[in-house]
């Protein structure tokens, strides 16, 4: 199972919702928690140096994955944590179809065209990359 994290209320609510239902959770599962962070503009990263980028990345990381950590460790689960620096549609599209995930769990923020309205603009661009997709 690979779950599509970025901190937000929508990724809370997320696990709330595994947490409530014992069909997601158990050792038969194997969890993967991805995140991926916009790259900051070129002009911005060059300014600030590489060594504070590196470190920007790494911090946001961490806040990101500490409270999801503390969850998988609350419900005695192992979790494999992936952050990966780009696009995160492009991303979470390019692991589901490299890890061949029975499930797909991610935020969904309902921003943008009518079709997003349903999914969010992550969600309709890795849509057609996995088998199941759970969105909240």
């Amino acid at each position: 199972m690979k779950i599509a994290a970025d901190g937000s209320n929508y990724t809370k609510r997320m696990l709330a919702y595994i947490a409530a239902h014992d069909e997601w959770l158990g050792s038969k599962h194997q969890y993967k928690v991805f995140h991926c962070f916009p790259a900051l503009p070129h002009r911005a990263a060059a300014f600030a140096g590489q060594s504070t980028v590196h470190s920007c990345y790494v911090d946001d990381a961490e806040t990101m994955i500490r409270p999801i950590r503390a969850f998988f460790k609350v419900q005695s689960l192992e979790a494999t944590f992936v952050h990966e620096i780009g696009a995160p549609a492009q991303g979470i599209a390019r692991l589901a179809e490299r890890g061949k995930f029975d499930l797909l769990l991610l935020g969904s923020h309902g921003q943008g065209a009518l079709a997003n309205l349903v999914l969010g603009s992550v969600a309709t661009k890795v849509w057609p990359c996995v088998r199941r997709l759970y969105c909240w």
